[in-house]
């Protein structure tokens, strides 16, 4: 891995362009796109193009795009319920262990959030009221892979919530059928419906609705870039929670850590793909080398080896810096997706980074800790948070004010909105203020 030794090198490292421009520079994608449209067209240009013919040609454009996109002939879109309920004796009985762990886990972590919130109050005729979502949408990817655990770490906060109902729409293998794992794992969590439709004409299937997908209100869940897009552009038509570039992780460690742990963290992160990012902040030059060197080796036992030599050289680096100042200072600036610390006293830095995982394998996050591993990217750490019971609510304002609070508050409000020039706001009070003088005048 490369190692950088200066800090305004480093800080030019980690705020490189987005994973968006470098995709869109992609020849491959680029190529990809030409085949599919038969034209030249952007990113943004093949997405629009897609959500468009979703939102006028329904089903029929969700066939198309499965047949010229993902190779795949269907004759239908939705999964049979008994195709779900199968899929527990097809995965065996350690896997389904396994999912039914990670989702009592999951539901646990998320039981315990919803009873600690304390969101909803009324108190003097001024309150929150706190409801679930009606209909929320998951994108799970697939297609080559299946992902179960995105089910389990999305659709179980949305039920935890009290979302009415959770449909999941995900890319069909090459035979056209969705992995077993995949079925299983929505069967544990409690989805009520899925669809066999991936990429951006899912994202449109879910905000616009077909004859076989229903509307949602919110979209959840990563994908590819084309997913990203889209999930950007039908936003305000239907809310979703972010947008998911390519994972990341930082480690920060001091001279205590273990070179071993530290490349299997780095190298767990960039077998994901080519675009994922994995960087080791440490304020020890002796660390930096042991860790560039050990994972060189552990690079040789991996299946992925070629994507995660490919991420490593696109967007892997080792940054040393001169003290622990330094190190948070570029890791706030970064704000990765997930940032673990492997230091001496890890838990006294706590109040001055972002959620971390501390001493801890980012791998135990990913599938069973318990919360969800659906979690900000790009640097929107900053500002945006992990999916949680949160993203599945909704809060209204309660105003329910008495005759004593109008008489109070009325006139005020009316002269506020005559300075507006809002003659009818401050009419439709003083005509209230008008008739409860009569009223207590005729009493």
């Amino acid at each position: 891995m490369r190692i950088v030794r200066d800090l305004k090198a480093a800080k030019s490292l980690l705020l490189k362009r987005s994973p968006i421009e470098l995709a869109a520079d992609s020849p491959a994608l680029k190529q990809r796109i030409r085949d599919v449209f038969s034209r030249e067209l952007t990113l943004d240009e093949a997405v629009a193009r897609i959500l468009s013919e979703v939102r006028a040609r329904g089903d029929s454009a969700l066939f198309d795009y499965g047949r010229g996109i993902d190779g795949v002939e269907l004759n239908q879109l939705e999964v049979a319920q008994e195709e779900i309920a199968e899929s527990r004796n097809v995965v065996g009985k350690e896997l389904m262990s396994a999912l039914e762990l990670a989702a009592e886990r999951v539901r646990s972590f998320h039981v315990a959030q919803k009873r600690n919130l304390g969101l909803e109050f009324v108190e003097g005729g001024l309150g929150f009221l706190v409801r679930p979502l009606e209909r929320v949408g998951i994108y799970v990817p697939g297609g080559k892979a299946s992902y179960p655990s995105t089910v389990l770490m999305t659709a179980i906060p949305a039920r935890v919530a009290g979302v009415g109902e959770v449909v999941v729409a995900t890319p069909p293998a090459p035979d056209g059928a969705v992995p077993a794992a995949t079925l299983a794992a929505a069967g544990i969590a409690g989805v009520d419906r899925i669809f066999k439709v991936g990429g951006a004409q899912a994202v449109a299937a879910m905000a616009y609705g077909t004859e076989s997908v229903p509307r949602v209100d919110k979209i959840c869940g990563p994908g590819n870039i084309f997913v990203t897009l889209a999930k950007k552009q039908v936003y305000g038509a239907v809310a979703i929670d972010g947008l998911h570039g390519p994972t990341e992780t930082v480690i920060l460690a001091d001279d205590s850590a273990n070179p071993v742990f530290c490349a299997a963290d780095l190298l767990a992160q960039a077998e994901h793909d080519e675009m994922a990012s994995a960087v080791l902040i440490t304020m020890s030059p002796r660390l930096a080398d042991e860790v560039s060197e050990e994972v060189e080796r552990q690079l040789n036992d991996l299946e992925r080896q070629a994507i995660a030599r490919q991420s490593l050289q696109n967007n892997g680096a080792i940054v040393v810096v001169a003290g622990i100042d330094e190190a948070i200072e570029l890791v706030n600036l970064y704000a990765p997706e997930h940032l673990c610390l492997a230091m001496k006293d890890a838990r006294s830095y706590l109040d001055r980074i972002g959620g971390v995982f501390v001493e801890t394998a980012e791998t135990l996050g990913d599938y069973t800790a318990g919360p969800s591993h659906v979690m900000p990217t790009g640097g929107t750490a900053r500002f945006s948070s992990p999916l949680s019971v949160l993203d599945f609510l909704k809060v209204s304002i309660l105003v329910d004010l008495d005759d004593e609070a109008l008489k109070a508050l009325g006139p005020a409000s009316a002269s506020i909105a005559r300075a507006e020039g809002l003659s009818a706001h401050a009419l439709s009070v003083e005509r209230r203020l008008e008739d409860l003088e009569q009223g207590e005048s005729s009493q």
